[in-house]
């Protein structure tokens, strides 16, 4: 007998998520070179467009893929921040706008993670 398939994504919730992702990116960029919208509206911002493509964008079969590339990201983004900083404050402000974008989304993902593991 055949496996019942589980119902895809909706289309409309799948295309949240890839916005989503792209705004996160376009904000981290912007605020980084407009200096008069830095702060915590802009902080707030970007922690919730990752929390969003944390929750609509990795779904269970990516989540080990998701994280180690966050892992990445993250400790790279860590390491190098202070570098950049140091040759242009832009640049390190954009690297922290970028972790602050990912972390939320790896949040998510690892406690999604968890979920999985302990259903099985």
């Amino acid at each position: 007998m055949a496996k019942a398939k589980k119902p895809a994504a909706k289309p409309g919730l799948k295309k949240v998520g890839h916005y989503a992702f792209i705004a996160g990116i376009v904000v981290a960029i912007l605020v980084a070179l407009i200096e008069g919208i830095r702060g915590d509206p802009a902080t707030w911002v970007l922690v919730i467009l990752g929390v969003i493509v944390g929750f609509v964008n990795i779904k269970a079969k990516e989540i080990t893929e998701f994280l180690v590339a966050a892992l990445v990201l993250l400790i790279s983004f860590g390491m190098t921040a202070l570098t950049l900083a140091s040759l242009h404050t832009t640049l390190g402000v954009m690297w922290g706008n970028v972790i602050t974008f990912v972390a939320p989304a790896a949040i998510v993902v690892a406690i999604k993670a968890v979920y999985v593991l302990a259903e099985k």
